[in-house]
């Protein structure tokens, strides 16, 4: 096993833990945040906007059955990244577009693809998505995590989750474990 890591800060980590738990290769994705200059924040402090934090997904993949290109190419097209400290109906610098990296390879790896949907103009407005060097992660509390496994019935699941996921399966099918097709 080729173990790696890569932490993105895509809107909500609800949604975005359950797309990429889906993936084959992902071994383990946790909620959390990082970005900040707070030790320890809390969920109440990371919503009020203040502490510099975002919500991300910290996943730990085996490179030998996905590429850290490949997860980046499912991070932009299961967010929209042209719009600044907002995903959908959530609002603030905690949901703004991210990409944390590890290695310079991987920071190299982001800002070619950005530049390749760029020139290629695959969204209609410019990418606002920050490319910054990994900082602590910060686990969320045991309620964020595995949110969709254990929530499916509510209504939030079902509104907003499910459809993406539906989506998700119908572009990226052949990249999901058995289990969430």
């Amino acid at each position: 096993m080729n173990i790696q890591k890569a932490t993105f800060g895509n809107g909500c980590f609800w949604c975005t833990e359950a797309i990429f738990q889906s993936i084959k290769g992902v071994q383990k994705v946790e909620s959390g945040y990082m970005g900040g200059d707070k030790p320890n924040p809390t969920y109440i402090e990371v919503c009020n906007g203040d502490t510099g934090y975002a919500e991300v997904i910290h996943i730990e993949f085996d490179a030998d059955i996905t590429s850290y290109e490949e997860l980046l190419v499912i991070f932009f097209k299961t967010h929209n990244p042209t719009t600044l400290n907002r995903q959908g109906n959530d609002v603030g610098t905690q949901y703004r577009s991210a990409i944390f990296y590890y290695s310079e390879e991987q920071k190299d790896q982001a800002q070619a693809l950005i530049q390749k949907l760029t020139e290629e103009n695959v969204f209609d407005k410019p990418i606002v998505t920050e490319i910054t060097p990994a900082s602590e992660f910060y686990v969320a509390e045991g309620y964020h995590q595995n949110y969709y496994q254990g929530n499916k019935m509510k209504p939030y699941c079902m509104f907003v989750i499910q459809p993406k996921m539906n989506k998700f399966a119908k572009e990226f099918g052949e990249k999901m474990k058995e289990e969430y097709l």
